[in-house]
């Protein structure tokens, strides 16, 4: 079949799913079964696609239409101008998460040992560490997989020797103290999970995702633990709900942070809280 009408048999299919976005991923997706070039689609649409490419494709947009994420179909996603392999034991790494780790980046660093607390595919860590200079770090998550995904991307952009990935609840196997402390930690609360796109609730790992009743449960347990992993002068930065700015940053002040900040994303809304460590709680 011709290259142009098998994206439109794909995108009609896509739509008729109810896909988001379902020009974009048909012709991603073609793009990833054939090996072709983006610019393929429009100026080259009569070309003719094997056989066997064609069935890869259509297996692919039969995935696609049971709202099976596209980065998981084909294995890979950019993040921070990187490519990070993923698959379903981690979360997809999202552009919202990059507000995080532009933070970190705008401040010097080079040097520092830096924590990941659940780290999944290890692309916050990962990103840090790719973007300076002689720092280590450690990142860790308590899903073996997700441990095993990290690890594979560590390898793949030549950091393993920079980044130690540990199975662990929290922050409990990491030892020393920590120049910065990041985390995506899970921040949505459970009785809301059922609403998510079913990309999301059907596919990603509840585990990742469930910041239990209030949402707030592992920004709890982690400060908790600040005077074991932080120095005065750790900063520290969360990335949050659209809705907890002032909660974590109540949590933060109380477990001795100062200059306590919530950063917002491109649209807006609340995405970062990052304070300094200053060892003197705050009753607020």
């Amino acid at each position: 079949m011709e290259y142009g009408r098998l994206y439109q048999k794909g995108k009609e299919i896509l739509e008729e799913a109810g896909v988001p976005e379902a020009k974009l991923d048909a012709r991603l997706l073609l793009e990833y079964a054939t090996g072709a070039e983006r610019n393929t689609l429009y100026a080259h649409p009569e070309r003719m696609v094997e056989a066997e490419k064609a069935a890869e494709y259509e297996a692919y947009l039969a995935k696609r239409a049971e709202r099976i994420p596209l980065a998981y179909i084909t294995g890979w996603q950019s993040f921070m101008g990187l490519d990070f392999s993923v698959n379903e034991n981690v979360l997809i790494p999202r552009q919202d998460t990059e507000i995080l780790v532009e933070e970190v980046l705008k401040e010097p660093f080079d040097g520092s040992r830096i924590l990941d607390i659940c780290t999944g595919s290890g692309c916050i860590l990962l990103s840090l560490l790719h973007y300076s200079n002689d720092c280590t770090g450690i990142g860790t998550d308590l899903s073996k997989g997700a441990i095993e995904v990290a690890r594979k991307n560590a390898g793949l952009l030549s950091l393993k020797e920079h980044a130690l990935f540990l199975e662990s609840d929290l922050a409990e196997r990491a030892e020393d103290k920590f120049d910065i402390i990041v985390s995506n930690p899970p921040y949505i609360k459970t009785n809301v999970i059922n609403e998510l796109m079913p990309e999301v609730r059907d596919h990603e790992p509840f585990m990742a995702l469930d910041g239990k009743d209030n949402g707030l449960y592992f920004y709890e347990e982690i400060l908790k633990q600040t005077e074991r992993l932080c120095r005065i002068g750790t900063r520290m930065y969360f990335e949050i709900g659209y809705d907890q700015g002032e909660s974590v940053k109540s949590l933060m002040q109380q477990a001795g942070f100062s200059q306590v900040r919530v950063v917002q994303d491109y649209g807006g809304l609340d995405r970062v809280a990052a304070g300094i460590f200053a060892g003197e709680k705050k009753h607020v």
